[in-house]
């Protein structure tokens, strides 16, 4: 069973260019799958039915995962048994009359203006790192990609002259995203007095650490918490929340759904519609200047 795991992470890492991040989940959450098949004496994928994947999912209610948690357990075993039948390893897809369960709704976390704004300006502009930082702060809040796809921009996605760079997203989707003159501006100024100082060797990757290698995406998380303890923001701050604070600032100034599901590369528009939560003084605003009775003529 674990050979199995490790070619099946070997096939998401190679072939489906997943993130590490996304891969040290799957694996993580395989693993517990596995050690609970070990714990209940069950050693071949072939038995494995409706009836033990069902247990599975109550018995990680049992440790109080929470809904969305499993979920991402569900999502990961999907995954891994789709591997086995197209390897045929085994014959039936006992995932297939799996559910998932209810998730608890919850809005995403995201910046309001002064925020984003005071984390924006807190990066040293007069120095190397502070020029690539203040570069990758901005990126992820002017476009909304994910931490990695960040990290696998490489000089030759860039469009200076349309600001526009080519991202390549989850399952090898390509999309294009926008850029706008600030960021152009500090794009022009990491590539001119930042990245020639971290390169040190042949290296096509836009953003580079210190040894002149390729960021990752710990570094970038790490990155963005030092900048995040210079500011007054109290909230845990993730480059995922720079995503959020980008839907829903265009959402919140009148960009429609559509657009900003094709920005965020999301597959599906029920995904893109977590972001339709607005600030009260926004719902306000709209009902005192559309509604025929809201304010006496």
């Amino acid at each position: 069973m674990r050979r199995q795991l490790n070619d099946f992470i070997k096939y998401i890492s190679v072939q489906k260019n997943y993130s590490k991040h996304t891969i040290s989940n799957y694996e993580k959450k395989i693993d517990l799958f596995i050690k609970y098949l070990t714990n209940n004496n069950i050693t071949d994928f072939h038995i494995i039915n409706y009836s033990i994947i069902r247990d599975y999912i109550n018995y990680l209610y049992g440790l109080n995962y929470a809904s969305s948690s499993i979920c991402n357990h569900i999502s990961a075993l999907r995954s891994f048994f789709k591997y086995l039948v197209r390897q045929k390893i085994i014959d039936i897809n006992p995932m297939t009359l799996v559910s998932n369960p209810k998730k608890e709704q919850k809005l995403p976390k995201f910046l309001h203006y002064t925020e984003i704004e005071s984390l924006l300006k807190v990066a040293d502009d007069n120095s190397v790192i502070g020029i690539r930082d203040s570069l990758i702060l901005e990126l992820l809040y002017s476009t909304g990609i994910r931490v990695g796809e960040l990290i696998n921009i490489k000089l030759c996605d860039i469009n200076m002259n349309d600001k526009q760079i080519k991202i390549i997203g989850k399952g090898q989707k390509e999309r294009i995203v926008l850029f706008g003159d600030i960021c152009l501006v500090k794009l022009k100024k990491y590539l001119q007095d930042g990245r020639p100082y971290l390169l040190k060797k042949n290296n096509n990757y836009l953003f580079l650490n210190k040894h002149g290698n390729q960021l990752n995406d710990r570094q970038i998380r790490s990155i963005i918490n030092e900048l995040v303890t210079k500011t007054s923001i109290k909230m845990h701050i993730s480059p995922h929340t720079l995503r959020h604070t980008f839907a829903t600032h265009l959402l919140n100034s009148g960009a429609d759904l559509r657009s900003v599901q094709e920005l965020l590369g999301h597959e599906s528009l029920s995904t893109t519609t977590i972001y339709t939560h607005i600030t009260n003084d926004r719902l306000r605003s709209v009902y005192l200047n559309t509604h025929p009775r809201a304010i006496e003529k």
